[in-house]
């Protein structure tokens, strides 16, 4: 019976062990007040007007920003949203969309000229709405 006790003692070593790297491997979930997310997510979409080219642009970068912020408020790190993406590609299903919608708000944001159609508005958004899901803002 005294070989038993050290077995013992191991096997509920092991357990511990497992069960703190379960618990530090584990998803964090974040709980988000969804009824300002999406209250915000859809007066963004509602002011996308097919008849107004000014609000193409509004839009996308509004959208960028809602996405911002619930990224920042799971506590993704980076200075930026784009250093925020590099550490996120766990946590969308397509971060090239992701990718690609924010380097559209980029260049909307810094190149003066740049026009967009309203269906680019529209697929921005989409991708938007579709990443702050997945994250479980909306």
């Amino acid at each position: 019976m005294g070989g038993a006790t050290p077995f013992i003692i191991a096997v509920l070593i092991v357990g511990v062990m497992i069960l703190v790297a379960m618990m530090m491997t584990k998803k964090r979930s974040y709980h988000f007040n969804k009824e300002k997310y999406q209250t915000r997510f859809l007066a963004i979409e509602n002011g996308l007007n097919k008849n107004n080219s000014a609000t193409f642009m509004k839009t996308v970068i509004d959208g960028d920003k809602l996405l911002d912020k619930a990224m920042v408020e799971m506590g993704i790190p980076g200075k930026t949203m784009g250093d925020r993406l590099k550490h996120s590609k766990e946590k969308f299903s397509d971060i090239n969309a992701v990718w690609r919608a924010h380097k559209l708000r980029n260049a909307l944001a810094h190149e003066s000229d740049l026009e967009i159609t309203y269906r680019q508005a529209q697929v921005a958004m989409a991708i938007y709405k579709k990443a702050l899901k997945e994250l479980g803002a909306i």
